[in-house]
Protein backbone atom coordinates (compact mmCIF):
# COMPACT_ATOMS: atom_id res chain seq x y z
CA UNK A 1 0.00 0.00 0.00
CA UNK A 2 2.55 2.55 0.60
CA UNK A 3 4.27 2.00 -2.54
CA UNK A 4 1.49 2.53 -4.54
CA UNK A 5 0.74 5.65 -1.97
CA UNK A 6 4.27 6.66 -3.30
CA UNK A 7 4.14 6.35 -6.69
CA UNK A 8 1.18 8.87 -6.59
CA UNK A 9 3.15 11.59 -4.78
CA UNK A 10 6.68 11.22 -5.63
CA UNK A 11 5.68 12.66 -9.55
CA UNK A 12 4.67 15.80 -8.24
CA UNK A 13 7.36 15.76 -5.09
CA UNK A 14 9.50 19.10 -4.93
CA UNK A 15 11.40 17.41 -2.17
CA UNK A 16 14.68 17.94 -2.32
CA UNK A 17 14.93 13.62 -1.10
CA UNK A 18 13.82 10.88 -3.34
CA UNK A 19 12.49 7.27 -2.52
CA UNK A 20 11.76 6.27 0.90
CA UNK A 21 13.56 9.40 2.10
CA UNK A 22 11.59 11.69 0.50
CA UNK A 23 8.60 10.28 2.94
CA UNK A 24 10.88 9.90 6.04
CA UNK A 25 12.22 13.09 6.01
CA UNK A 26 8.93 14.99 4.16
CA UNK A 27 7.15 18.21 5.87
CA UNK A 28 4.15 17.89 3.58
CA UNK A 29 1.32 17.45 5.34
CA UNK A 30 -0.51 15.37 3.07
CA UNK A 31 2.43 12.65 3.23
CA UNK A 32 2.58 12.96 7.02
CA UNK A 33 -1.23 12.28 7.08
CA UNK A 34 -0.47 9.24 4.67
CA UNK A 35 1.85 8.02 7.09
CA UNK A 36 -0.04 7.96 10.00
CA UNK A 37 -2.91 6.71 7.52
CA UNK A 38 -0.97 3.19 7.46
CA UNK A 39 0.62 2.72 10.64
CA UNK A 40 -2.98 3.61 12.54
CA UNK A 41 -4.52 0.81 10.15
CA UNK A 42 -1.95 -1.51 10.48
CA UNK A 43 -2.57 -0.98 14.36
CA UNK A 44 -5.68 -1.44 14.04
CA UNK A 45 -6.25 -4.53 12.30
CA UNK A 46 -3.73 -6.17 14.64
CA UNK A 47 -6.44 -4.72 17.55
CA UNK A 48 -8.87 -6.57 15.65
CA UNK A 49 -7.39 -9.48 15.30
CA UNK A 50 -6.87 -9.92 19.18
CA UNK A 51 -10.61 -8.57 19.62
CA UNK A 52 -11.43 -11.98 17.05
CA UNK A 53 -9.02 -13.99 18.84
CA UNK A 54 -10.95 -13.33 22.32
CA UNK A 55 -14.19 -13.79 20.96
CA UNK A 56 -13.13 -17.30 19.89
CA UNK A 57 -12.38 -18.15 23.61
CA UNK A 58 -15.44 -16.79 24.76
CA UNK A 59 -17.87 -18.68 22.29
CA UNK A 60 -18.42 -21.92 25.21
CA UNK A 61 -17.91 -21.91 29.04
CA UNK A 62 -14.17 -23.09 29.93
CA UNK A 63 -11.03 -22.98 28.39
CA UNK A 64 -11.34 -22.69 24.37
CA UNK A 65 -7.80 -21.54 23.25
CA UNK A 66 -6.56 -19.80 25.50
CA UNK A 67 -5.74 -19.56 29.64
CA UNK A 68 -6.64 -16.79 31.63
CA UNK A 69 -3.34 -15.20 31.67
CA UNK A 70 -3.17 -15.09 27.87
CA UNK A 71 -7.44 -13.62 27.92
CA UNK A 72 -6.07 -10.75 30.40
CA UNK A 73 -2.83 -9.97 28.13
CA UNK A 74 -4.71 -10.20 24.98
CA UNK A 75 -7.43 -7.24 26.56
CA UNK A 76 -5.55 -5.37 27.53
CA UNK A 77 -3.77 -5.24 24.55
CA UNK A 78 -6.50 -4.82 22.85
CA UNK A 79 -7.79 -1.61 24.69
CA UNK A 80 -4.81 -0.08 24.48
CA UNK A 81 -3.80 -0.50 20.74
CA UNK A 82 -7.70 0.50 19.77
CA UNK A 83 -7.76 3.26 22.26
CA UNK A 84 -4.02 4.95 22.05
CA UNK A 85 -2.94 3.90 18.65
CA UNK A 86 -6.26 4.32 16.62
CA UNK A 87 -9.30 5.38 18.22
CA UNK A 88 -7.65 8.79 19.86
CA UNK A 89 -5.06 9.80 16.92
CA UNK A 90 -7.11 8.44 13.99
CA UNK A 91 -9.12 10.74 12.54
CA UNK A 92 -6.94 14.03 13.46
CA UNK A 93 -4.00 12.34 12.39
CA UNK A 94 -5.11 11.33 9.51
CA UNK A 95 -7.91 13.31 7.88
CA UNK A 96 -7.35 16.51 10.28
CA UNK A 97 -3.32 16.53 8.67
CA UNK A 98 -4.70 16.01 5.06
CA UNK A 99 -7.79 18.08 4.87
CA UNK A 100 -7.51 21.00 7.67
CA UNK A 101 -5.22 23.15 6.00
CA UNK A 102 -6.77 22.64 2.74
CA UNK A 103 -9.80 23.27 3.99
CA UNK A 104 -8.82 26.63 5.04
CA UNK A 105 -6.83 27.75 2.21
CA UNK A 106 -3.55 27.12 3.22
CA UNK A 107 -0.26 25.38 2.00
CA UNK A 108 0.53 23.74 4.75
CA UNK A 109 0.23 23.65 8.78
CA UNK A 110 1.89 26.21 11.19
CA UNK A 111 4.39 24.00 11.68
CA UNK A 112 5.46 21.24 9.21
CA UNK A 113 8.63 20.32 11.17
CA UNK A 114 6.58 19.69 14.06
CA UNK A 115 3.87 18.42 12.43
CA UNK A 116 6.68 15.50 10.97
CA UNK A 117 7.93 14.90 14.76
CA UNK A 118 4.53 14.47 16.14
CA UNK A 119 4.55 11.46 13.36
CA UNK A 120 8.05 10.29 14.91
CA UNK A 121 6.71 10.18 18.47
CA UNK A 122 3.85 8.57 17.77
CA UNK A 123 5.87 6.02 15.82
CA UNK A 124 8.13 5.59 19.25
CA UNK A 125 5.50 4.86 21.64
CA UNK A 126 4.14 2.34 19.24
CA UNK A 127 7.49 0.73 19.40
CA UNK A 128 7.47 0.95 23.09
CA UNK A 129 4.59 -0.64 23.51
CA UNK A 130 5.25 -3.67 21.34
CA UNK A 131 8.73 -4.10 22.51
CA UNK A 132 7.04 -4.44 26.40
CA UNK A 133 5.76 -7.79 25.08
CA UNK A 134 8.78 -9.12 24.86
CA UNK A 135 10.80 -8.00 27.86
CA UNK A 136 10.92 -9.94 31.15
CA UNK A 137 7.49 -9.38 32.83
CA UNK A 138 5.72 -10.45 29.76
CA UNK A 139 2.54 -8.50 28.22
CA UNK A 140 0.66 -6.10 30.68
CA UNK A 141 -2.06 -7.82 32.15
CA UNK A 142 -4.09 -4.64 33.51
CA UNK A 143 -6.68 -3.47 31.09
CA UNK A 144 -6.47 -0.49 28.97
CA UNK A 145 -7.13 1.75 32.21
CA UNK A 146 -3.97 0.96 34.58
CA UNK A 147 -6.39 0.52 37.33
CA UNK A 148 -3.98 1.23 40.87
CA UNK A 149 -4.03 -1.06 42.80
CA UNK A 150 -3.47 -4.36 40.65
CA UNK A 151 -1.12 -1.78 37.73
CA UNK A 152 1.65 -1.80 41.07
CA UNK A 153 1.58 -4.72 42.34
CA UNK A 154 1.74 -7.43 39.17
CA UNK A 155 5.08 -8.32 37.92
CA UNK A 156 3.97 -8.11 33.98
CA UNK A 157 5.93 -5.22 32.36
CA UNK A 158 3.13 -2.44 33.38
CA UNK A 159 5.92 0.67 33.60
CA UNK A 160 7.34 0.40 29.55
CA UNK A 161 3.68 -0.04 28.16
CA UNK A 162 2.18 2.77 30.38
CA UNK A 163 5.61 4.84 29.66
CA UNK A 164 4.59 3.76 25.75
CA UNK A 165 1.16 5.69 26.56
CA UNK A 166 3.18 8.72 28.17
CA UNK A 167 4.93 9.36 24.77
CA UNK A 168 1.60 8.65 22.57
CA UNK A 169 0.52 11.49 24.85
CA UNK A 170 3.10 14.03 23.54
CA UNK A 171 1.91 13.15 19.78
CA UNK A 172 -1.19 14.20 20.72
CA UNK A 173 -0.34 17.61 22.01
CA UNK A 174 2.12 18.52 19.06
CA UNK A 175 -0.87 17.50 16.85
CA UNK A 176 -2.97 19.43 18.52
CA UNK A 177 -0.84 22.42 19.56
CA UNK A 178 0.14 22.51 15.55
CA UNK A 179 -4.23 22.52 14.30
CA UNK A 180 -4.87 25.37 16.96
CA UNK A 181 -2.07 27.75 15.51
CA UNK A 182 -2.96 26.60 11.72
CA UNK A 183 -6.69 27.44 12.03
CA UNK A 184 -6.03 31.07 13.98
CA UNK A 185 -3.23 31.78 11.65
CA UNK A 186 -3.16 30.18 7.69
CA UNK A 187 -7.14 30.65 7.13
CA UNK A 188 -7.38 32.11 3.46
CA UNK A 189 -8.38 35.66 2.83
CA UNK A 190 -12.25 36.18 3.57
CA UNK A 191 -12.24 32.74 5.35
CA UNK A 192 -13.36 34.23 8.67
CA UNK A 193 -14.28 31.44 11.59
CA UNK A 194 -17.68 31.39 10.68
CA UNK A 195 -16.89 30.78 7.13
CA UNK A 196 -14.32 27.31 7.96
CA UNK A 197 -16.04 24.07 7.15
CA UNK A 198 -17.51 22.01 9.94
CA UNK A 199 -14.60 19.36 9.79
CA UNK A 200 -12.10 22.29 10.66
CA UNK A 201 -14.66 23.34 13.85
CA UNK A 202 -14.76 19.95 15.05
CA UNK A 203 -10.47 19.58 14.69
CA UNK A 204 -9.92 22.61 16.17
CA UNK A 205 -12.25 21.80 19.46
CA UNK A 206 -10.79 18.95 19.59
CA UNK A 207 -7.14 20.60 19.35
CA UNK A 208 -7.99 22.40 22.65
CA UNK A 209 -8.82 19.20 24.05
CA UNK A 210 -5.64 17.48 23.26
CA UNK A 211 -3.46 20.26 24.39
CA UNK A 212 -5.22 20.95 27.75
CA UNK A 213 -6.60 17.16 28.64
CA UNK A 214 -3.25 15.03 27.82
CA UNK A 215 -0.93 16.69 30.45
CA UNK A 216 -2.87 15.38 32.97
CA UNK A 217 -2.94 11.38 32.12
CA UNK A 218 0.90 12.39 31.36
CA UNK A 219 1.25 12.94 34.87
CA UNK A 220 -1.08 10.07 36.56
CA UNK A 221 1.42 7.58 34.37
CA UNK A 222 4.48 8.87 35.50
CA UNK A 223 3.41 8.87 39.48
CA UNK A 224 2.44 4.87 38.75
CA UNK A 225 5.86 4.10 36.72
CA UNK A 226 7.14 6.59 39.90
CA UNK A 227 5.17 4.35 42.78
CA UNK A 228 6.21 0.77 40.83
CA UNK A 229 9.65 1.68 41.03
CA UNK A 230 10.30 3.76 44.30
CA UNK A 231 7.32 2.40 46.32
CA UNK A 232 5.87 5.87 47.30
CA UNK A 233 2.59 5.87 48.75
CA UNK A 234 0.69 7.92 46.40
CA UNK A 235 -2.15 5.69 44.74
CA UNK A 236 -1.48 2.40 46.38
CA UNK A 237 -3.25 2.13 49.71
CA UNK A 238 -0.89 -0.09 51.54
CA UNK A 239 1.30 2.33 51.09
CA UNK A 240 -0.85 4.61 52.44
CA UNK A 241 -2.08 6.05 49.03
CA UNK A 242 -5.49 6.60 47.29
CA UNK A 243 -6.66 4.17 44.59
CA UNK A 244 -9.46 6.95 43.94
CA UNK A 245 -7.34 9.68 43.43
CA UNK A 246 -6.00 7.27 40.75
CA UNK A 247 -9.56 6.80 39.24
CA UNK A 248 -10.37 10.47 39.66
CA UNK A 249 -6.75 11.47 37.60
CA UNK A 250 -7.13 8.93 35.15
CA UNK A 251 -10.62 9.92 34.08
CA UNK A 252 -10.51 13.31 33.87
CA UNK A 253 -8.39 12.80 30.65
CA UNK A 254 -9.85 9.99 29.50
CA UNK A 255 -13.62 11.21 29.33
CA UNK A 256 -12.58 14.07 27.39
CA UNK A 257 -10.46 11.88 25.52
CA UNK A 258 -13.80 10.15 24.45
CA UNK A 259 -14.49 13.99 22.51
CA UNK A 260 -10.98 13.06 21.16
CA UNK A 261 -12.70 10.45 19.85
CA UNK A 262 -15.93 11.71 18.61
CA UNK A 263 -15.95 15.06 17.63
CA UNK A 264 -13.79 14.87 14.34
CA UNK A 265 -15.88 12.05 13.63
CA UNK A 266 -18.95 14.49 13.90
CA UNK A 267 -17.14 16.74 11.89
CA UNK A 268 -17.06 14.14 9.19
CA UNK A 269 -20.51 13.72 8.82
CA UNK A 270 -21.20 17.35 9.09
CA UNK A 271 -18.79 17.36 5.38
CA UNK A 272 -20.68 14.18 4.25
CA UNK A 273 -24.76 14.99 4.66
CA UNK A 274 -24.48 18.28 3.14
CA UNK A 275 -22.72 17.15 0.09
CA UNK A 276 -24.99 13.85 -0.68
CA UNK A 277 -28.37 16.12 0.14
CA UNK A 278 -27.53 18.74 -1.62
CA UNK A 279 -28.23 21.20 0.79
CA UNK A 280 -26.56 23.50 2.95
CA UNK A 281 -26.19 22.31 6.46
CA UNK A 282 -29.50 22.60 8.40
CA UNK A 283 -28.17 24.90 11.57
CA UNK A 284 -24.24 25.84 10.71
CA UNK A 285 -23.89 28.15 13.61
CA UNK A 286 -25.53 25.85 16.45
CA UNK A 287 -23.65 22.88 14.93
CA UNK A 288 -20.38 25.15 15.41
CA UNK A 289 -20.82 25.94 18.70
CA UNK A 290 -21.97 22.40 20.41
CA UNK A 291 -18.64 21.44 19.34
CA UNK A 292 -17.07 23.61 21.12
CA UNK A 293 -19.75 23.09 23.77
CA UNK A 294 -19.12 19.19 24.26
CA UNK A 295 -15.39 20.22 24.30
CA UNK A 296 -16.09 22.13 26.91
CA UNK A 297 -18.76 20.54 29.09
CA UNK A 298 -16.26 17.11 28.37
CA UNK A 299 -13.88 18.16 31.05
CA UNK A 300 -17.03 18.56 34.29
CA UNK A 301 -18.70 14.54 33.47
CA UNK A 302 -15.42 12.37 34.25
CA UNK A 303 -16.88 11.42 37.55
CA UNK A 304 -19.62 9.62 36.00
CA UNK A 305 -17.54 6.93 35.52
CA UNK A 306 -16.85 6.43 39.22
CA UNK A 307 -20.43 6.18 41.03
CA UNK A 308 -19.78 2.93 42.54
CA UNK A 309 -16.27 4.03 44.50
CA UNK A 310 -17.72 5.67 47.37
CA UNK A 311 -18.25 9.56 45.84
CA UNK A 312 -20.40 11.68 48.20
CA UNK A 313 -24.18 11.91 47.29
CA UNK A 314 -23.74 15.53 46.42
CA UNK A 315 -21.01 14.78 43.86
CA UNK A 316 -23.06 11.72 42.41
CA UNK A 317 -25.98 13.50 41.37
CA UNK A 318 -24.13 16.51 40.22
CA UNK A 319 -21.83 14.45 38.14
CA UNK A 320 -25.36 12.36 37.23
CA UNK A 321 -26.87 15.87 35.62
CA UNK A 322 -23.83 17.49 34.32
CA UNK A 323 -24.02 13.78 32.29
CA UNK A 324 -26.94 14.70 31.17
CA UNK A 325 -26.24 18.38 29.86
CA UNK A 326 -23.49 17.02 27.81
CA UNK A 327 -26.10 15.05 25.75
CA UNK A 328 -27.86 18.16 24.56
CA UNK A 329 -25.10 19.56 22.09
CA UNK A 330 -24.36 16.07 20.61
CA UNK A 331 -28.32 15.88 20.15
CA UNK A 332 -28.15 19.23 18.54
CA UNK A 333 -25.98 17.84 15.82
CA UNK A 334 -28.21 14.96 15.09
CA UNK A 335 -31.29 17.12 15.40
CA UNK A 336 -29.38 19.13 12.58
CA UNK A 337 -28.28 16.59 10.50
CA UNK A 338 -31.39 14.75 10.10
CA UNK A 339 -32.74 18.10 9.33
CA UNK A 340 -30.12 18.58 6.57
CA UNK A 341 -31.69 15.60 4.92
CA UNK A 342 -35.38 16.80 4.69
CA UNK A 343 -36.21 17.41 1.52
CA UNK A 344 -33.08 17.35 -0.04
CA UNK A 345 -31.84 15.56 -3.12
CA UNK A 346 -30.06 12.41 -1.65
CA UNK A 347 -27.58 10.35 -3.45
CA UNK A 348 -27.36 7.11 -1.48
CA UNK A 349 -23.59 6.72 -2.34
CA UNK A 350 -20.87 4.37 0.21
CA UNK A 351 -19.82 7.63 2.12
CA UNK A 352 -23.69 8.21 3.05
CA UNK A 353 -24.68 4.81 4.10
CA UNK A 354 -21.16 5.03 5.99
CA UNK A 355 -23.19 8.29 7.64
CA UNK A 356 -26.80 6.32 8.45
CA UNK A 357 -24.93 3.76 9.76
CA UNK A 358 -23.24 5.92 12.24
CA UNK A 359 -26.53 7.97 13.13
CA UNK A 360 -27.95 4.59 14.19
CA UNK A 361 -25.14 3.39 15.98
CA UNK A 362 -23.69 6.11 17.55
CA UNK A 363 -27.91 7.30 19.32
CA UNK A 364 -28.24 4.27 20.70
CA UNK A 365 -25.10 4.04 22.37
CA UNK A 366 -25.89 7.56 23.53
CA UNK A 367 -29.35 6.58 24.35
CA UNK A 368 -27.79 3.69 26.43
CA UNK A 369 -24.95 6.16 28.13
CA UNK A 370 -27.72 8.03 29.56
CA UNK A 371 -28.80 4.57 31.74
CA UNK A 372 -25.26 4.73 32.75
CA UNK A 373 -25.24 8.86 33.55
CA UNK A 374 -28.71 7.85 35.97
CA UNK A 375 -27.46 6.71 39.07
CA UNK A 376 -30.22 4.14 39.70
CA UNK A 377 -29.71 2.12 36.60
CA UNK A 378 -26.02 2.60 36.77
CA UNK A 379 -25.77 0.41 40.29
CA UNK A 380 -27.32 -1.87 39.00
CA UNK A 381 -25.16 -2.88 35.35
CA UNK A 382 -21.81 -0.35 36.41
CA UNK A 383 -18.79 -3.39 35.69
CA UNK A 384 -21.03 -5.91 33.09
CA UNK A 385 -21.16 -6.18 29.87
CA UNK A 386 -23.56 -3.43 29.40
CA UNK A 387 -20.74 -0.62 29.82
CA UNK A 388 -18.93 -2.99 27.23
CA UNK A 389 -21.74 -2.69 24.76
CA UNK A 390 -22.18 1.14 25.05
CA UNK A 391 -18.75 1.74 24.61
CA UNK A 392 -18.30 -0.47 21.97
CA UNK A 393 -21.28 1.54 20.30
CA UNK A 394 -20.28 5.09 21.12
CA UNK A 395 -16.59 4.61 20.13
CA UNK A 396 -16.37 2.20 17.17
CA UNK A 397 -20.06 2.71 15.74
CA UNK A 398 -19.21 6.05 16.20
CA UNK A 399 -15.89 6.84 15.41
CA UNK A 400 -14.96 3.52 13.85
CA UNK A 401 -17.90 4.01 11.53
CA UNK A 402 -16.66 7.68 10.58
CA UNK A 403 -13.25 6.37 10.08
CA UNK A 404 -14.44 4.03 7.50
CA UNK A 405 -16.83 7.04 5.97
CA UNK A 406 -13.77 9.84 5.96
CA UNK A 407 -11.42 7.08 4.32
CA UNK A 408 -14.40 6.00 1.27
CA UNK A 409 -15.70 9.95 1.15
CA UNK A 410 -12.24 11.54 0.70
CA UNK A 411 -10.10 8.52 -0.80
CA UNK A 412 -10.65 10.09 -4.34
CA UNK A 413 -9.30 12.81 -3.33
CA UNK A 414 -6.19 11.16 -1.19
CA UNK A 415 -4.98 8.70 -4.04
CA UNK A 416 -6.92 10.29 -7.63
CA UNK A 417 -8.21 6.76 -7.71
CA UNK A 418 -12.02 5.16 -7.54
CA UNK A 419 -13.00 2.20 -5.43
CA UNK A 420 -15.83 -0.42 -6.41
CA UNK A 421 -18.96 1.16 -5.60
CA UNK A 422 -21.24 -1.90 -5.87
CA UNK A 423 -18.65 -3.38 -3.31
CA UNK A 424 -18.54 -0.76 -0.95
CA UNK A 425 -22.13 -0.18 -0.34
CA UNK A 426 -21.98 -4.24 0.18
CA UNK A 427 -19.66 -3.40 2.82
CA UNK A 428 -21.83 -1.08 4.66
CA UNK A 429 -24.66 -3.69 5.00
CA UNK A 430 -22.09 -6.89 6.11
CA UNK A 431 -20.52 -3.86 8.88
CA UNK A 432 -24.27 -2.75 10.13
CA UNK A 433 -25.02 -6.81 10.38
CA UNK A 434 -21.85 -7.93 12.07
CA UNK A 435 -21.82 -4.69 14.20
CA UNK A 436 -25.10 -5.04 15.74
CA UNK A 437 -24.88 -9.70 16.10
CA UNK A 438 -21.63 -8.79 18.07
CA UNK A 439 -21.95 -5.58 20.62
CA UNK A 440 -26.06 -5.68 20.85
CA UNK A 441 -26.49 -9.37 22.70
CA UNK A 442 -23.93 -7.57 25.13
CA UNK A 443 -26.61 -5.00 26.64
CA UNK A 444 -28.50 -7.85 27.26
CA UNK A 445 -25.67 -9.83 29.31
CA UNK A 446 -25.60 -7.00 31.14
CA UNK A 447 -28.75 -6.19 32.37
CA UNK A 448 -28.85 -10.34 33.14
CA UNK A 449 -25.52 -9.80 35.41
CA UNK A 450 -22.87 -10.99 32.91
CA UNK A 451 -19.41 -9.50 34.45
CA UNK A 452 -17.02 -7.47 32.08
CA UNK A 453 -13.60 -8.49 31.57
CA UNK A 454 -14.17 -12.09 33.07
CA UNK A 455 -12.38 -15.04 31.00
CA UNK A 456 -15.41 -17.61 32.26
CA UNK A 457 -18.97 -17.50 32.21
CA UNK A 458 -21.79 -19.23 33.31
CA UNK A 459 -23.71 -21.67 30.84
CA UNK A 460 -26.76 -19.41 31.36
CA UNK A 461 -24.85 -17.02 29.08
CA UNK A 462 -23.83 -19.33 26.70
CA UNK A 463 -26.42 -18.75 23.53
CA UNK A 464 -25.89 -14.86 23.61
CA UNK A 465 -22.01 -15.48 24.07
CA UNK A 466 -21.99 -17.22 20.44
CA UNK A 467 -24.30 -14.95 18.98
CA UNK A 468 -22.12 -12.21 19.82
CA UNK A 469 -18.86 -14.23 18.22
CA UNK A 470 -20.99 -14.96 15.22
CA UNK A 471 -21.03 -11.33 14.68
CA UNK A 472 -17.80 -10.72 15.37
CA UNK A 473 -16.52 -13.26 12.40
CA UNK A 474 -18.80 -11.19 9.84
CA UNK A 475 -17.71 -8.20 11.51
CA UNK A 476 -14.03 -8.61 11.26
CA UNK A 477 -13.93 -9.90 8.15
CA UNK A 478 -15.94 -7.34 6.57
CA UNK A 479 -12.97 -5.41 8.03
CA UNK A 480 -10.34 -6.83 6.04
CA UNK A 481 -13.11 -6.88 3.10
CA UNK A 482 -13.25 -3.23 2.77
CA UNK A 483 -9.32 -3.15 3.45
CA UNK A 484 -8.82 -5.51 0.55
CA UNK A 485 -11.11 -3.65 -2.13
CA UNK A 486 -9.61 -0.21 -1.25
CA UNK A 487 -6.17 -1.51 -1.58
CA UNK A 488 -7.16 -3.17 -5.26
CA UNK A 489 -8.42 0.55 -5.92
CA UNK A 490 -5.02 1.75 -5.30
CA UNK A 491 -3.47 0.03 -7.32
CA UNK A 492 -5.66 -0.96 -10.11
CA UNK A 493 -8.74 1.34 -9.47
CA UNK A 494 -10.17 3.92 -12.01
CA UNK A 495 -8.64 7.38 -12.27
CA UNK A 496 -10.98 9.73 -10.05
CA UNK A 497 -12.26 12.92 -11.65
CA UNK A 498 -11.24 15.62 -9.04
CA UNK A 499 -14.94 15.87 -7.61
CA UNK A 500 -16.92 12.97 -7.92
CA UNK A 501 -19.08 13.73 -5.29
CA UNK A 502 -20.19 17.42 -6.04
CA UNK A 503 -18.79 18.66 -2.39
CA UNK A 504 -18.01 22.57 -2.33
CA UNK A 505 -15.55 22.66 0.26
CA UNK A 506 -12.49 23.53 -0.68
CA UNK A 507 -10.85 20.72 -1.22
CA UNK A 508 -12.95 19.77 -4.18
CA UNK A 509 -11.57 22.76 -6.17
CA UNK A 510 -8.09 21.26 -6.22
CA UNK A 511 -6.80 18.15 -8.55
CA UNK A 512 -6.99 14.67 -7.30
CA UNK A 513 -4.29 14.03 -5.47
CA UNK A 514 -3.42 17.40 -4.62
CA UNK A 515 -0.92 19.07 -5.80
CA UNK A 516 2.83 19.83 -3.47
CA UNK A 517 1.51 22.71 -1.91
CA UNK A 518 -2.41 22.50 -2.60
CA UNK A 519 -3.20 25.07 -4.33
CA UNK A 520 -1.44 27.52 -7.45
CA UNK A 521 -2.91 30.64 -6.10
CA UNK A 522 -3.96 30.92 -2.29
CA UNK A 523 -8.14 31.08 -2.92
CA UNK A 524 -9.81 34.22 -1.44
CA UNK A 525 -13.24 33.24 0.16
CA UNK A 526 -16.27 34.75 -0.72
CA UNK A 527 -19.04 32.21 -0.39
CA UNK A 528 -20.94 31.00 3.32
CA UNK A 529 -19.77 27.13 3.48
CA UNK A 530 -21.96 24.45 2.22
CA UNK A 531 -23.14 26.91 -0.34
CA UNK A 532 -23.71 24.55 -3.61
CA UNK A 533 -24.54 27.26 -5.99
CA UNK A 534 -20.75 27.57 -6.05
CA UNK A 535 -21.03 23.86 -8.30
CA UNK A 536 -22.02 25.64 -11.55
CA UNK A 537 -19.05 27.79 -11.04
CA UNK A 538 -16.98 24.95 -10.25
CA UNK A 539 -18.12 23.30 -13.79
CA UNK A 540 -17.45 26.68 -15.55
CA UNK A 541 -13.68 26.76 -14.11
Amino acid sequence: MANAVAENYLQQSTNKYSGIKSWLLTTDHKKIGLMYLIAILFFFLVGVIIGLLMRLELIAPGKTIMDPQTYNSLFTLHGVIMIFLFIVPGLPAIFGNFFLPIQIGAKDVAFPRLNLLSWYVYMIGAILALVSLFLPGGPIDTGWTFYIPYSVRTSTNVSLAIFAAFVLGFSSILTGINFVTTVHRLRAPGMNFFKMPLFVWATYATAWIQIIATPVVGITILLVIIERAFGVGIFDPALGGDPVLYQHMFWIYSHPAVYIMILPAMGVVSEIIPTFSRRTIFGYNAIAMSSLAIAFIGYLVWAHHMFTSGMSDTARWVFSLLTFIVALPSGVKVFNWVATMYKGSIDPQPPFLWVMSFIFLFSIGGLTGLVLGSLATDIHVHDTYFVVAHFHYVMFGGTGTIFFAGLHYWFPKMFGKMYNLKLSKIAVALFFIGFNLLYFPKFILGYMGMPRRYYDYLPQFESLQKISTFGSWILGGTIFFIVGYLIHALIKGKKATSNPWGGVTLEWHIASPPIQENFEVIPTITHKPYDFSQLKEMKNE
